[in-house]
């Protein structure tokens, strides 16, 4: 089945976004601020993650509906097994539940579902599930959605490292031929570019351990909302801040300038589709 398409405001405001300037190839999301979400409201830390689900299917549908190629979202750190065994427990229950409920949608909706991480560590049932969601939609030509579930930053750079000692030690790689584009392709995400624009929710001005290597030069937007209250209007705001900005990569603005295709978003553009968005 065909993509789901945006109708009324929201096709307008998806339309005023994509002629304002390209929107990133891959963006990347630290999904934060579940639990405070829920504190707030005098909810239980799980009722957050709980809504943090709904906003995992309305931004996905609207990255599809964008163009987007690459959508990352940490789901679940390496550092999240330090949580309260309980909360650990009911976190796997829910992610297994997600990847029942939404496994139909997302294969109507043609995204592609992948993994990075240390899958082996998750129950075997959330395994199961993973796997075979993968395997169904792997030929779906649509979004692909990375899942990162126990995993790390340096946690996928010490395992990029242990994989090119064992290629050293066996011949299959000499010291010399080691460059910054070779190391990429031992990481969990050589198949994926890296993300052109990061997104935090919750305020907080952190990378928390999460592609480390990749996010070198990616622009960051921080939201102070809290992944259950992030919603497409949230993420519109940040793909049309991401517009605005010049990516130099260590080069200067007259050199880019000179590069064809080279486009800066002025900021009076933004604003109008941030007040446009406002409104809602």
């Amino acid at each position: 089945m065909a993509l789901e398409k945006a109708t009324g405001h929201d096709k307008k405001l998806q339309d005023r976004l994509l002629e304002s300037g390209e929107v990133p190839q891959h963006i990347a999301i630290i999904m934060d601020g579940n639990g405070r979400w829920a504190q707030r409201r005098g909810l239980p830390r799980i009722a957050g993650h709980h809504e943090g689900v709904n906003s995992v299917r309305d931004i996905v549908e609207a990255c599809g509906q964008l163009g987007i190629k690459y959508l990352t979202l940490y789901a679940f750190s390496t550092e999240n097994w330090k949580r309260p065994e309980d909360e650990v427990s009911l976190l796997m229950r829910l992610l297994l539940k997600a990847l029942r409920d939404e496994k139909d949608r997302l294969h109507q909706n043609e995204v592609q579902l992948k993994a990075i991480g240390e899958i082996h560590k998750l129950p075997h049932d959330v395994q199961d599930e993973l796997l075979d969601g993968i395997e169904v939609m792997k030929t779906n030509t649509g979004l692909t959605l990375i899942l990162a579930l126990s995993y790390s930053g340096r946690w996928d750079i010490t395992n990029a490292i242990r994989k090119m000692y064992d290629d050293i030690r066996s011949g299959a790689l000499k010291q010399e031929d080691i460059t910054e584009a070779l190391f990429g392709t031992y990481l969990a995400t050589r198949d994926y570019p890296d993300p052109d624009l990061l997104i935090r929710t919750s305020g907080e001005v952190r990378i928390s351990n999460f592609l480390l290597w990749q996010l070198a030069y990616s622009e960051l937007y921080i939201s102070d909302e809290f992944w259950p209250a992030f919603r497409r209007k949230e993420l519109y705001a940040a793909v049309a801040e991401y517009q605005r900005r010049e990516r130099r990569f260590g080069m200067v603005s007259d050199q880019l300038k000179k590069q064809e295709g080279t486009r800066v978003i002025p900021l009076s553009g933004m604003e109008r589709f941030l007040k446009s968005v406002s409104k809602l």
